[in-house]
């Protein structure tokens, strides 16, 4: 990993600041909720406590009486304080409606006018309220006492505000424990999200995130190949456009498994090997394509593989083509080879003193020679593949083979000179191809059947060779499979098929009555697509 030099931190350390910042935010503000609310719930609990004892007091028979008596703090004042100690109180005030104390806590107060409201205690309703009186700030309720429907003496009890802050902080202790449980699992949270974040992004910072992701994009769009990466379960992870023209690809095709887009098993079989393949030759549909597969590493860990892809249909047709012409070129050798042959044999008779005979072998094997050229031209008259045809007669005669030429072919036909040579070239090559393997089972034959007019073309292509097996044949006519494609040849077929969709036309296989297999191509000048 390189270096950074512009002081950028990892987005991982980023990410671990910011939520251990987040956290401590969270967790202090939860500790200050939790005090404010243990707060108000110690005065709502103090209040209700108050009333409480004030209502008891209040109702007491004992103080019903002794407010009535000549001199009530000789006998409240003892009463109130044994109460107050009792309910764990800070005062505990009887007096008079005028508010003349007759108890409190400091003697020093009794008879004094008590300090603060006591709302409509007079009009028999019980008041509550947090006041500073003589003790401090403190939460009181004041209850009146009721004789015979008359309110003959006011109760005031009070808990102080150090009391209630004296109880908040014993409840301290639990809150900042559980603050600080919450914290640790926080940090920990935390840590162990940045840890993951940080194998994620290989440390990198969050510029040189955006760099990457610029760049990359970038490249997939300049890149002439389709590109696909995926993972080690062979699920599409990245990919280009060119692969998507190129492949047809659905969109979104990210996320998808390789096995559901198509592609030929060779390849996916190859990527779920983890094995590396270069330059396979598929074809797909109208396509010929050149697939390339790699496994990809990180640190020596393998994370999944590379697949390109680039499109070789035009060169493949191209490719074609040289071919028919080397084989063109190669039949002119072998008539070369034995026009020398023929000629040294009329010089050798020359030499030998029998021009008759030197004159005679001649003649004869120009007539032949000519006479089978002028039976060729008549039946085909299509110059460019009668020249073919002719070029594979010879190449057929070097190698052993039997050719057979039948029917007849007009000049006018519903497939241009260069698609009939790409048609008839690969479809009797394949056939020499064929039968090249069955020299010592039976003979060499090779026949072709020629049918047509200005608006229908049928070629049949027979072989004395092996056939193709039933189960192969659909993958024939479907996706130009060959027996040779692991060797980067057998492509022939492929083009045919190719040829032959792109004019509207059928191509059949069955099985042949010379033992091999049979190819059927029909082309109909209705069903024609112009490319």
């Amino acid at each position: 990993m390189r270096r950074r030099t512009d002081g950028e931190s990892p987005v991982a350390r980023q990410i671990l600041l910011l939520q251990v910042g987040v956290v401590l935010v969270l967790v202090v503000t939860a500790v200050a909720l939790a005090a404010w609310d243990s707060r108000r719930d110690l005065h709502t609990a103090a209040r209700d406590q108050a009333t409480a004892v004030a209502r008891s007091v209040a109702d007491s028979p004992f103080v019903r009486e002794e407010v009535r008596s000549p001199d009530p703090t000789a006998a409240l004042q003892p009463f109130a304080e044994e109460v107050r100690i009792d309910t764990a109180t800070d005062f505990v005030v009887i007096m008079d409606p005028d508010r003349i104390r007759w108890t409190h806590p400091d003697t020093s107060q009794i008879g004094r006018r008590f300090v603060g409201g006591i709302g409509d205690a007079l009009g028999g309703q019980v008041f509550t309220e947090e006041y500073a009186g003589t003790l401090g700030p403190s939460v009181r309720a004041v209850v009146p006492v009721v004789d015979d429907g008359d309110v003959v003496a006011l109760v005031a009890v009070g808990i102080t505000v150090d009391r209630i802050d004296e109880r908040l902080r014993e409840d301290l202790p639990g809150i900042a424990l559980a603050a600080l449980v919450t914290l640790l699992a926080g940090l920990l949270g935390a840590w162990l999200i940045a840890r993951r974040l940080r194998r994620q992004t290989h440390g990198m910072g969050e510029r040189e995130i955006t760099r990457m992701y610029e760049y990359y994009r970038a490249v997939l769009g300049a890149v002439r190949e389709g590109l696909l990466l995926v993972d080690s379960e062979l699920r599409v992870q990245l990919v280009n456009d060119e692969a998507v023209r190129l492949l047809a690809l659905p969109t979104p095709v990210e996320g998808r498994s390789l096995t559901e887009l198509g592609l030929p098993p060779g390849l996916v079989a190859a990527v779920e090997r983890r094995s590396a393949a270069a330059d396979q030759t598929y074809v797909m549909g109208q396509q010929v394509l050149v697939f390339s597969t790699s496994p990809a590493y990180w640190r020596q860990a393998e994370v999944g593989a590379v697949v390109t892809v680039r499109d070789r249909t035009e060169l493949q047709a191209v490719t074609g083509e040289l071919d028919l012409v080397r084989g063109l070129t190669e039949s002119l050798r072998a008539q070369s080879h034995e026009a020398a042959n023929r000629l040294h044999t009329i010089v050798s008779l020359v030499e030998m003193g029998r021009p008759e005979q030197a004159v005679e072998f001649a003649t004869s094997e120009l007539h032949v020679a000519q006479g089978f050229a002028d039976e060729l031209v008549a039946a085909v008259e299509e110059p460019v593949l009668a020249a073919l045809l002719l070029g594979k007669t010879a190449q057929a005669a070097e190698r052993g083979i039997a050719l057979d030429l039948e029917g007849e072919l007009p000049a006018d036909l519903p497939v241009d000179s260069r698609d009939l040579v790409t048609i008839v070239g690969n479809l009797v090559d394949n056939a020499f191809d064929a039968v090249a393997g069955t020299r010592s089972a039976r003979p060499q034959r090779v026949r072709v059947v020629l049918h047509g007019d200005h608006d229908h073309l049928r070629i049949e292509v027979d072989d004395s060779g092996p056939g193709i097996p039933a189960q192969d044949r659909d993958h024939v006519l479907d996706r130009g499979w060959s027996s040779k494609a692991d060797e980067g040849r057998g492509l022939g077929l492929a083009i045919v098929t190719q040829v032959v969709s792109g004019h509207g036309g059928t191509l059949e296989v069955t099985d042949s009555d010379l033992g091999g297999a049979r190819f059927v191509l029909d082309v109909a000048v209705d069903g024609r697509v112009h490319s």
